[in-house]
């Protein structure tokens, strides 16, 4: 099955290191809700500038918008996506680092902070704990998201955390800003080429249209600049993993999160990325039709190991690695 011939559907995201934690009892969650819901009314309902094109699926929307109360909750429904945000930010930080040394092995890199003074957008954000993340790596980052709701608890929880209240995050040179908004309607706002570094965590599987998605958060980084993605293989071990036990046996999420015939292969973005050029310089993002150099695209399997209660980056070329969850990386070809 072609990446054409899916179809996707909302927003969502992950989580790393987090000094700062809101309180996860019961009654404080509770507290939490009702607080939210007295401030900030129902607003969930995302509406595109224009009709025609929008990747953003409502009932994934309003879905993940009913839940957006518990993503702070590192036990709760979003606790894999709190294990697996140390794994999503160890790749990103390793690629960044790994990419500045191919372009000039004496540079000068920042491996605590490699997203200094870079601009750098989380689309579906979710509650934020992907933008913490990396802000805290230096990033100049925005996170955006099409549920309200989201937005609003990302931004509370942002404000509770006096290392996130300022607009500069301490010493590391980065700042955290939220706005409800898709990828679509933000490039008709910024326009292409704006941001340094396009994040996109457990998004692609909830998208209407992933080729528009993906031509949109392309059309966003600059030349030079690196695309994040991850997402789950159409895989029968994904099925089993994802959906008959994480969803309807152990209930680690609810069911109807995910749905099957929208999962992506790694090999379909790599043929996307093929064919797909850059509008700058109309060179296809990657080249060759021989294995993928590691300094164009890579792909990186996942996996969660019950017995350390975390997840692990699996070896490079390991295709069995790539069945189920995974990171795809790639550079935007740099202009002539």
């Amino acid at each position: 099955m072609r990446l054409s011939s899916l179809c996707h559907g909302a927003f969502s995201s992950t989580y790393a290191r987090a000094p700062f934690q809101l309180p996860t009892s019961l009654a404080a969650r509770r507290a939490l809700t009702r607080s939210y819901h007295t401030n900030y009314p129902a607003q969930n309902a995302y509406v595109p500038s224009t009709s025609s094109g929008s990747t953003v699926n409502q009932d994934e929307i309003a879905h993940f918008s009913r839940l957006s109360s518990l993503w702070w909750d590192e036990h709760g429904e979003f606790g894999q996506l709190h294990k697996m945000n140390p794994t999503r930010v160890k790749f990103i930080r390793g690629k960044l680092v790994e990419s500045a040394l191919e372009d000039d092995l004496n540079a000068n890199v920042d491996e605590i902070r490699p997203l200094k003074g870079k601009a750098v957008l989380d689309v579906g954000c979710g509650g934020g704990v992907l933008s913490e993340s990396l802000a805290r790596l230096g990033g100049i980052t925005l996170g955006i998201d099409a549920s309200h709701s989201n937005i609003q608890i990302a931004s509370m929880h942002a404000a509770a955390d006096p290392a996130l209240r300022s607009r500069t995050i301490g010493h590391t040179g980065g700042s955290l800003e939220y706005k409800h908004t898709s990828a679509e309607d933000l490039l008709r706002e910024h326009g292409p080429n704006s941001f340094d570094v396009v994040c996109s965590m457990e998004v692609l599987e909830h998208v209407n249209n992933p080729r528009s998605f993906l031509d949109s958060c392309a059309q966003l980084v600059k030349p030079g600049g690196y695309l994040f993605l991850s997402t789950i293989a159409r895989t029968p071990l994904a099925y089993f993993l994802t959906i008959f036990m994480a969803e309807d046996l152990l209930r680690f999420v609810a069911p109807g999160t995910h749905t099957y015939s929208k999962y992506v292969n790694p090999h379909e973005l790599e043929e996307f990325f093929r064919s797909y050029k850059s509008s700058l310089t109309g060179r296809n993002w990657i080249t060759g039709n021989g294995p993928i150099s590691r300094v164009q695209a890579e792909t990186r399997g996942m996996m969660y190991v019950p017995w350390r209660g975390e997840w692990v980056l699996l070896d490079r070329g390991s295709k069995w690695a790539e069945g189920c969850n995974y990171l795809f990386w790639v550079r935007k070809p740099v202009e002539a």
